[in-house]
């Protein structure tokens, strides 16, 4: 008998396999909704131009500038200072002082990862330690928090009768917190909801945490490609750095430099001193070294190359701008042909929210009548990637959720 007999299979990831089955769906009409990938108006995956020229250029300097030596456990120090500029702004004392400590990540799950095991081990030092996630989050979040050790719990986001923010139930649930709880907070473009706080809600925030001792962990995967603007998108996280918090900061570049293969991220830990900073960065190594030993050049050059050229950089803020307001004018079409068609509820929810995704407000049942009646794939609790959609789909998407609502009211 095979020592693997008995082992369940084990379920399918439920974004994952929204794109199994569009991929094996023959129908001409079908849509992908579910995948959070940006896509062209042609709906085809998008290569950023700026990322283009950086190959290239890499591919000229490859074996003088450039090599395939591995990275250190850490990442480069020009990766470090040059992310840290982007979140928290190039001249803020927490950056010139180098009282951050930050490590090159596998994406922003990685960072997610590293840092919660550095939590367990170094903040809770091996007992029980609270994480507070938002309800709803993104799927991996809860499953990532308790693989670490920590106790997942939720505190109210969403709101249902408004499709807003429930502000009230957050602030609550953070109030009754233990002392010294974990925070995930997303710095920008909610997943799933695409609902983000006010600025004055932030504050409202801030002045809870603060009161309350909570540490946060904040999650930047949309910084400029929410609104499309880096500096705009990066606000909440700089309200807690001014506030004088310390706290856990990871950051993609998955979806504003379109390297999702590619897998870079960072972690960044901002301590109270550069003194700290030091110590916390030895530690987080050692968490990293049995894990995956040292990161994936190939993304960090090409992060370094569009950073550290000026019209690179700039170039790449004129691409994550035209990438946002494609986003807008996709939710502003969708609104727009719901209501036009005089389809059953409220649609303001729509354009109110902000990033890649929107969610919809749609049941599971209609949800399931998309997916099996018209071939639109998405995920059973609403949420789309407004990405797939585009002027050559958008009126196929309003008829069949004009339908679906009408079919199962």
């Amino acid at each position: 008998m095979s020592m693997f007999t008995g082992i369940p299979e084990a379920p399918q990831d439920p974004i994952l396999g929204t794109t199994t089955l569009f991929n094996a769906d023959t129908d001409p009409r079908k849509i992908n909704l579910g995948v959070g990938a940006y896509r062209t108006e042609d709906g085809k995956p998008f290569v950023l131009e700026v990322v283009r020229e950086a190959e290239a250029q890499m591919l000229k300097d490859l074996g003088t500038k450039c090599n395939k030596e591995y990275s250190t456990i850490d990442g480069p120090p020009e990766l470090k200072k040059q992310t840290q500029g982007l979140l928290f702004g190039k001249d803020n004392e927490a950056v010139t002082s180098g009282r951050i400590a930050s490590v090159q990540a596998l994406s922003g799950t990685g960072a997610l990862r590293v840092a919660t095991e550095f939590i367990k081990t170094h903040i809770a030092k091996g007992g029980d330690k609270d994480i507070y996630v938002s309800d709803p989050t993104w799927g991996n979040h809860n499953a990532i928090f308790a693989k670490a050790g920590l106790t997942v719990k939720s505190y109210p986001y969403w709101a249902p009768a408004t499709k807003s923010l429930n502000i009230d139930g957050m602030l609550a649930a953070l109030g009754a917190a233990a002392e010294g709880s974990i925070v995930l907070l997303h710095a920008c473009a909610h997943n799933p909801t695409g609902v983000d706080p006010t600025e004055a809600q932030w504050e409202s925030i801030v002045k809870v945490m603060q009161e309350k001792k909570l540490v946060p962990l904040m999650d930047s995967a949309y910084q400029g490609y929410a609104s499309g603007s880096l500096d705009k998108d990066a606000y909440a996280v700089r309200l807690f750095l001014s506030k004088g918090f310390e706290f856990f900061m990871c950051q993609s570049f998955a979806k504003n430099l379109g390297l999702y293969g590619e897998r870079i991220g960072m972690l960044h830990i901002i301590c109270q001193t550069p003194e700290l900073a030091k110590v916390v960065l030895s530690q987080v190594k050692l968490v990293i070294r049995p894990m995956y030993s040292s990161p994936p050049k190939h993304g960090a050059e090409l992060v370094m190359h569009i950073l550290g050229t000026e019209a690179q950089y700039a170039k790449w803020q004129q691409e994550l701008e035209g990438m946002a307001k494609r986003i807008l004018e996709v939710r502003d079409l969708l609104r727009k042909g719901l209501e036009a068609k005089g389809t059953p509820g409220t649609w303001n929810h729509i354009t109110d929210q902000i990033g890649m995704f929107s969610f919809t407000g749609l049941s599971q049942a209609q949800c399931e009548r998309l997916i099996s009646q018209h071939h639109i794939y998405l995920l059973k609790s609403g949420r789309i990637s407004l990405a797939g959609l585009n002027k050559g789909n958008i009126q196929y998407m309003v008829d069949c959720v004009d339908e679906v609502v009408r079919a199962c009211p």
